[in-house]
């Protein structure tokens, strides 16, 4: 990007932060569930739809803008780590093996769903069933001759469905309406002043930079997520975000899964979001029967593993977690774990699928 194409980003980047921060004001005031998030979304996908090839040709959302708000999400899953979470982890040993029996079973349902239904060639539909590890789905595609445009949409259908469907099911099956921050600050806390804006902007940032720099995965919020839960941990600091903060965190990371559909036909959206429906309910499901087995046998809370096993994104399923005062943290972990499993059942299942080269 040349200095003179500096002021129309920043322009339009304004323009769909209003748009997404639009969305999230009518979402909220219509009561619908995760407002900010969801709303911001939907209102930027439908801006896209309309303005992709005039307003807004050419242009990119800024990748650091979605970061560095990832990273104060990191912040505020950090901070509400308690020593209770360590009591919990004696079940991990558990807990990640039913990842790995829903990794394997979710990646080979959801192939033979888009290869036999939805009439993908094997690199497509092998790729495009893959339960996380988007980047690394798409780029190893590449490399085996996938269809890109299918295979990049599928795999953010997946996040887009989850994220909606996930909050959307809990409000009408709790009969209240999941919220964009509720659980989030305790009551009572402080006012959040102009010295704690800085010093969570800066756990934020430097929980980012030692996470980039040591390549832990989902490091923008893995970083400053550790972080801001050692310094929780010592009671002498207090990172609690302000209401304002949250939303606007959730406004961003909106319009930047908004923003995805860019370049997108509705022919392509037809042919996608059915298969896409069809392959989510069935891995939604199996994560039910899992979290159903392990909830019978650890007494862990059923809709702390339900948000565990679904496959939507760490940053998107850690948020609804928050809003719900299910133990963030945990979810966190687990839904990092997936995307390790899903990158190493991905690299070993196409080796042995000889999947390394163009598909014939």
């Amino acid at each position: 990007m040349t200095t003179r194409d500096l002021p129309r980003q920043i322009a339009l980047t304004c323009l769909v932060l209003a748009i997404g921060a639009g969305g999230g004001v009518l979402a909220a005031f219509l009561g619908l569930p995760m407002p900010w998030l969801l709303g911001s979304l939907a209102g930027t996908a439908l801006s896209v739809a309309a303005l992709q090839e005039s307003v807004l040709d050419g242009y990119g959302f800024p990748n650091d803008l979605r970061a560095g708000c990832v990273a104060l999400i990191g912040v505020m899953i950090g901070t509400q780590v308690s020593p209770d979470l360590f009591r919990e982890l004696s079940a991990l040993p558990l807990t990640l093996c039913a990842l790995v029996i829903f990794v394997v079973l979710a990646h080979a349902g959801n192939t033979a769903i888009f290869r036999r239904i939805g009439g993908m060639d094997r690199a497509t539909a092998f790729y495009s069933g893959t339960p996380g590890g988007l980047m690394e789905s798409i780029a190893l595609g590449e490399g085996a001759g996938a269809d890109i445009r299918i295979l990049t949409m599928q795999q953010f259908l997946r996040i887009i469905l989850v994220v909606t469907a996930i909050p959307t099911a809990l409000s009408v099956w709790t009969g209240e309406t999941v919220g964009s921050a509720a659980g989030v600050a305790p009551g009572g806390s402080s006012p959040v002043g102009p010295l704690d804006l800085v010093f969570i902007i800066l756990a934020a940032l430097a929980g980012l930079q030692i996470a980039q720099r040591i390549r832990l995965p989902a490091a923008q919020i893995v970083g400053p997520l550790l972080l801001s839960a050692a310094l929780t941990l010592t009671g002498r600091v207090d990172l609690h975000l302000p209401f304002w903060l949250i939303a606007t965190a959730q406004v961003v990371v909106g319009v930047g899964l908004g923003m995805r559909f860019r370049g997108v036909t509705g022919r392509l959206i037809t042919r996608s979001i059915g298969l896409s429906v069809l392959s989510v309910t069935y891995m939604l499901a199996l994560g039910a029967i899992l979290s159903a087995i392990l909830w019978k046998v650890t007494g862990m809370e059923i809709l702390q593993l339900l948000l565990s096993f679904a496959p939507g994104g760490v940053t998107e399923m850690s948020l609804i977690a928050l809003s719900l005062s299910v133990n963030p943290a945990l979810v966190s972990l687990h839904h990092v774990l997936r995307i390790l499993l899903t990158v190493g059942e991905l690299i070993v299942a196409s080796k042995l699928m000889n999947l390394r080269h163009p598909a014939e």
